[in-house]
């Protein structure tokens, strides 16, 4: 075993050991699960934040449109230091702070809250359009499912996106092949909406980090990850 495969096994059971502390009926955990390498390499070696001040203005911004199933989201955020390990064990429970959507008013790191699918996107695109204002070299990046590209929203901001070029924004498609409707091509459909788009293996680490650090100005970058469980 190389050591760049021992360290990815060693992290991977860490997140799926801090996934295990939560429990409940909401867990969704086939949603969880396909997002779980996506997310980690994004914190592990993408994202730029600082848990002591999640709100920090030079922060790139994360938004989790696929909001239900955030068990691998909640463990990467313990893991990285935005609250302890042991808040996992509460959730779902009353009052804590770890629901079964994530609520920015109480999640450290949670940029807006989620669950409602179709949503992320859509006010991605807006900060992402915010930060050029400012002139900011800060990138925004949004998680969707492929069952989430059933939403009008969805494709009303990838026109959006594509015409207003841009280049900041990353959007992520996990397709775990849960979508009611047969969506094609999802790469070759975001290239004709004028992104740049691309297709990779939603477990593969290299491949995952190669996708999220390609950016192109002029357009906003697709990411379409498939997941096979």
């Amino acid at each position: 075993m190389t050591d760049e495969s021992a360290t990815y096994n060693a992290d991977r059971e860490r997140i799926l050991s801090l996934m295990a502390r939560a429990v409940g009926d909401e867990k969704h955990e086939t949603s969880a699960y396909s997002t779980l390498d996506l997310l980690w390499v994004l914190y592990d070696r993408v994202l730029r934040y600082d848990p002591a001040n999640p709100r920090a203005e030079d922060r790139d911004r994360f938004l989790l449109s696929k909001g239900h199933g955030p068990a691998a989201f909640y463990a990467i955020l313990a893991d990285k230091g935005f609250f302890s390990p042991d808040t996992l064990d509460s959730f779902e429970r009353w009052e804590s702070i770890l629901g079964a959507h994530p609520d920015r008013t109480l999640v450290p790191g949670a940029e807006v809250s989620t669950g409602s699918l179709g949503h992320g996107l859509p006010m991605a695109v807006g900060m992402a359009l915010a930060l050029r204002a400012k002139h900011s070299d800060r990138r925004v990046f949004a998680l969707m499912g492929d069952g989430e590209c059933n939403e009008g929203t969805i494709w009303e901001s990838v026109l959006q996106a594509g015409n207003t070029h841009l280049g900041n924004l990353t959007g992520i498609f996990a397709n775990n092949f849960s979508s009611s409707l047969n969506l094609g091509d999802l790469a070759a459909k975001l290239t004709a909406f004028g992104w740049h788009a691309m297709t990779i293996d939603g477990r593969d680490h290299e491949q995952i980090y190669a996708a999220l650090t390609t950016t192109d100005p002029a357009r906003p970058t697709a990411v379409v990850a498939l997941i096979h469980q």
